[in-house]
């Protein structure tokens, strides 16, 4: 019966010293970025009440809070829903579009050298000259929007996909070729698991970017959205409320990209880097 107590002791421990090395490494990495927030935020609130800084250039943080406060809840969930549907739909085709392109550019030298210099004339083109015309083809309906967010954001994908694809080890693919194996199931067993670290690196790029486009066009043709709410505001010289919203922006994008970087660490914990504890 001793033994038994005895032995049930450690079972019976719910906190141990890796739990707490963890629990501080996690505090450590929080605290300095909050920490730097933290005193931004004080510090432009502290300037702008000490020196004479119009409220319509820039208004403190606490009038910037206030007037988001002062914004229907229905109202803040009505533009956060629309950016979000045109930010998704746009990631979503940026994937069907980047990740089967890749493996064509990856595949075939004769297609890299035909269609890579083209991707990058439409990548190197200003979205802001291109949006009025898209706007002017497809109507000021989601679908032009859709596509402007797709312009912006899926050539990041590409590059990293293609580059991930291209770096696999040439002895797995020259075992795949010994074994006789169909060109798909090289790209599917081997290649694109390879590439999984370096398509993520491309989905996080790709979200902000996609943020960035719908915002955009928004800002050409839109009756709702972020993007449309921060125009409207700031045509009515409401900055205040156009801050609030560039804020609520931003926690939208942060929050895109720690889902990506969840879903890597779900679905992939293997292909996260293996840093050594500091």
């Amino acid at each position: 019966m001793k033994l038994r107590a005895i032995s049930a002791r450690p079972s019976s421990a719910t906190w141990s010293w890796p739990d707490a090395r963890a629990a501080w490494r996690r505090v450590r990495n929080v605290a300095p970025p909050v920490a730097t927030l933290t005193a931004l935020i004080v510090i432009w609130e502290a300037a702008c009440r000490i020196f004479p800084i119009p409220p319509y250039v820039l208004p403190p943080p606490s009038a910037v809070f206030s007037s988001g406060a002062n914004v229907p809840a229905m109202l803040w969930l009505g533009h956060v829903a629309a950016t979000l549907e045109v930010v998704i739909i746009g990631f979503a085709a940026s994937i069907l579009v980047a990740v089967p392109l890749a493996m064509l550019l990856s595949a075939s030298k004769l297609l890299s050298r035909s269609i890579f210099p083209v991707l990058v004339i439409v990548q190197s083109t200003p979205i802001v000259a291109i949006a009025p015309i898209i706007v002017v083809t497809l109507g000021t309906g989601i679908l032009a929007r859709i596509v402007i967010a797709f312009a912006i954001g899926f050539m990041p994908l590409v590059i990293s996909t293609a580059t991930g694809l291209q770096a696999t080890p040439l002895e797995l693919i020259e075992l795949s070729r010994s074994l006789r194996a169909r060109r798909i199931r090289e790209y599917l067993q081997i290649r694109l698991p390879f590439a999984v670290p370096y398509i993520f690196s491309g989905l996080k790029v790709t979200m902000t970017l996609c943020v960035i486009g719908a915002v955009v066009s928004e800002f050409v043709a839109a009756d709702k959205g972020l993007g449309y709410f921060i125009l409207m505001s700031t045509s009515y010289f409401k900055v205040a409320q156009a801050f609030s919203a560039l804020a609520v922006l931003v926690a939208t994008s942060l929050l895109l990209f720690q889902l990506i970087c969840a879903l890597q660490r779900g679905l992939f914990p293997w292909s996260l880097p293996k840093y050594p504890p500091a």
